[in-house]
């Protein structure tokens, strides 16, 4: 599943000797809206597809090219708000001391884990019991937070090199863990840094450890060391620097995935046609995010924001909405739509019963109200994710406008 970030507006303040100016980076906030709407639609092929619990769609041997491409597309999410994330931090920056900033980062962090364990496990699972926990994008986002709030007190070139091992060195760990068989139990503590994997708690309940923290951490420090290029260049410079760096970082995944020597683990291979072939070159491993996954994704959202971000007119404004209030939007989507789909669940005829009584083969948690195989052809997936971000359009847009209004302290954490 892709999940949010929950970044603050962002302003770039720019000193000068009489006054210190601040704008919005709207291209920031077109291309946060994008990945935003793009979310929701993994989210709804989760709880509405027919084979959403019984398949992979990157399955090679099952999957269509639609299919595929629509789980695809929504792993640009979690990279670009994780990253962007980082980014608002730095423009943060302008305007906090670094006490101030580290504070904000350290309890926003906390207060995001709060909500992922409490708020977001309950609508994706609508089990009050909570035997499940699930620590997905927003533990990830809160606790790269609080180790960026900590990282601050360091130079900026720390900071940026620390970030960089971290993101090109984490999938060394592969090798590590190549002495092992695919469904080796690591250690908790393991997990939590870099291996995704269920644990046991007692009493029935089981902790979900699906993003583990190094590398969300090292990609959000790097996003955090981005921002300096919105405040170092202007216009046509800023353009161009952003066109390199993201050029290159696309050059580099293409080169170092034709090796399939370092970067991911999940090596691509020759297919039964062109295509599937190139659909394998592209299926990168996001459990954790390799360096591959991360060059994959980013490279083109810095593209995006140096060549069509400032790109203004109705559909720009409409998607804009969404971009800045990602956090609010995120909590609600995914309740609307398991509640979405709790209404088609009962239509189909089923009980009560069957949708609190739901089991699903090996160890990934169930939904309730969302029985494996009991969902819909993509084309309705579609239609209902086109309905689900278009209806939370209204809520939305008065938010924003709300936070644009009002400056009570708490509308930060939102």
């Amino acid at each position: 599943m892709e999940r949010i970030s929950t970044a603050t507006p962002i302003h770039v303040h720019v000193s000068s000797p009489l006054q210190k100016k601040s704008y919005r980076i709207e291209s920031i906030d077109l291309l946060r809206g994008l990945v935003m709407i793009i979310m929701a639609l993994d989210h709804t092929r989760d709880f509405f597809h027919q084979q959403a619990n019984i398949d992979d769609p990157l399955n090679m041997a099952t999957t269509t090219p639609i299919l595929f491409l629509t789980r695809w597309i929504t792993h640009f999410c979690a990279p670009v708000f994780v990253f962007l994330a980082g980014t608002s931090a730095f423009f943060q920056s302008s305007r906090k001391s670094k006490g101030e900033l580290s504070k904000f980062l350290i309890t926003r962090g906390l207060w995001l884990i709060f909500i992922e364990v409490f708020v977001i496990n309950l609508a994706v699972s609508f089990d009050p019991s909570y035997q499940v926990i699930g620590l997905q994008t927003i533990w990830a986002i809160g606790i790269s937070m609080i180790i960026l709030g900590l990282a601050i007190w360091m130079p900026f070139s720390a900071i940026l090199t620390i970030g960089l091992i971290i993101v090109f060195g984490h999938n060394a760990l592969d090798f590590y863990e190549q002495q092992f068989p695919p469904n080796h139990t690591y250690n908790i503590f393991y997990s939590f840094l870099h291996r995704p994997g269920i644990y046991p708690l007692g009493g029935g309940y089981s902790l979900f450890i699906l993003y583990p923290l190094l590398s969300w951490a090292g990609l959000m420090m790097l996003g955090y060391c981005f921002g300096r290029l919105f405040t170092k260049y202007e216009g046509a410079q800023r353009k161009k620097v952003l066109t390199r760096l993201g050029l290159g970082i696309v050059l580099f995944f293409i080169a170092l995935r034709a090796t399939n020597w370092y970067g991911d683990a999940n090596h691509w291979t020759t297919q039964k046609n062109s295509l599937f072939t190139a659909l394998s070159f592209i299926d990168t491993v996001k459990y954790p995010p390799s360096l591959l996954y991360m060059c994959m994704t980013i490279g083109p959202a810095i593209l995006f924001v140096a060549w069509w971000g400032n790109v203004k007119n109705g559909v720009t404004r409409f998607i804009t909405v969404y971009g800045k209030v990602p956090f609010f939007y995120y909590v609600i989507h995914f309740t609307w739509i398991h509640v979405l789909s709790t209404i088609a669940f009962f239509a189909r005829g089923h009980s009560f019963y069957e949708g609190t009584h739901i089991k699903t083969e090996g160890p990934l948690p169930a939904f309730n109200f969302v029985p494996p195989g009991d969902g819909y052809d993509l084309f309705i997936v579609y239609i209902v994710w086109m309905f689900v971000f278009i209806s939370l359009y209204p809520l939305c847009k008065w938010f924003s406008e709300y936070k644009q209004t009002h400056k009570q302290w708490w509308l930060s954490y939102l």
